[in-house]
């Protein structure tokens, strides 16, 4: 079996999605006198493990679900294509939960019980993401999920390991963090609108449809741009803090293109384009969080 698909299975163009939101945790937590290296590189090395078991739990009940088909104008699934059995993709992803745990158990002696919760949330939210009876992605709570545990949890999750306390910032901060989360989630259903609604898959976008998602797209990436001048002119960072803003362009130019495109194969490139968005804009405004006072 060639590495490299196992290496497509773990979608690894959207791991954006797991570094960023501990980038910006510990950011923080640098900022305010409470970085712990060691905290924050398992954190991250957790957020990875959690997020590319999903991906391959995603792959296996997808294709038990009758998700992937042939039409499918996405990324090659590992199952569905017969180069990876089934069973082999679910035992996978139960041994790459099981490694998070073990894992995540170094920050729960350092943190306590609530890093406990958070981890047994992420993993069980990672399975019925498209698993159990009432599949999280299969019933519009997918957008939800996402921001939730790839903002919320784990930038507030991050700086907790850090800092041993909850912190208003990180709270703010995660609100952009889970935003350019879900864009990539957006620009993933909305490529795959048509066959998610052949399989029963109820997607935002199959039950609201394409044109609530055009706006769900431009309204999450306002959100992003509205954190950097919060902390600007509210939390009295320095200017720096704005470093994010050089992206208005780039992102208005990417938002029209989501909003014209109408040959949802393209969209495999928008959803590249969108990761490595949230991933210029997460550096940068980690940056600036660092150079700031």
């Amino acid at each position: 079996m060639k590495f490299s698909v196992w290496i497509e299975a773990a979608r690894l163009r959207t791991l954006p999605a797991s570094l960023i939101p501990v980038l910006v945790g510990g950011s923080l937590a640098w900022n305010h006198g409470l970085f712990h290296g060691p905290a924050t590189l398992v954190a991250l090395c957790c957020a990875i493990l959690i997020q590319i078991a999903t991906n391959f739990a995603n792959d296996y009940f997808d294709f038990r679900n009758g998700a992937d088909t042939d039409d499918r104008v996405g990324f090659t699934r590992a199952s569905s294509s017969g180069e990876i059995a089934p069973n082999i993709m679910l035992g996978t992803a139960l041994i790459t939960f099981f490694l998070a745990f073990l894992l995540g158990l170094y920050l729960v002696f350092l943190a306590g019980w609530p890093v406990l919760v958070i981890g047994i949330l992420s993993i069980a939210a990672g399975l019925l993401y498209t698993g159990g009876p009432f599949p999280l992605a299969y019933n519009g709570l997918g957008d939800l999920f996402v921001f939730l545990f790839f903002g919320l949890a784990a930038v507030m999750g991050t700086y907790y390991v850090n800092a041993l306390q909850w912190s208003a910032e990180s709270f703010w901060a995660a609100l952009a963090v889970g935003a350019l989360s879900t864009m990539i989630l957006t620009a993933n259903n909305y490529r795959d609108v048509h066959t998610d609604r052949k399989a029963g898959k109820k997607t935002l976008v199959v039950l609201l449809g394409e044109r609530f998602t055009r706006w769900q797209y431009l309204l999450l990436a306002l959100l992003a741009f509205a954190v950097p001048p919060y902390f600007y002119f509210r939390e009295s960072y320095d200017p720096v803090i704005l470093l994010p803003m050089i992206l208005v362009i780039p992102a208005l130019f990417l938002i029209h293109r989501f909003w014209k495109e109408t040959r949802k194969e393209q969209f495999n490139m928008i959803l590249v384009k969108t990761a490595q968005f949230m991933t210029a804009f997460g550096f940068l405004f980690s940056l600036g969080v660092i150079l700031s006072r």
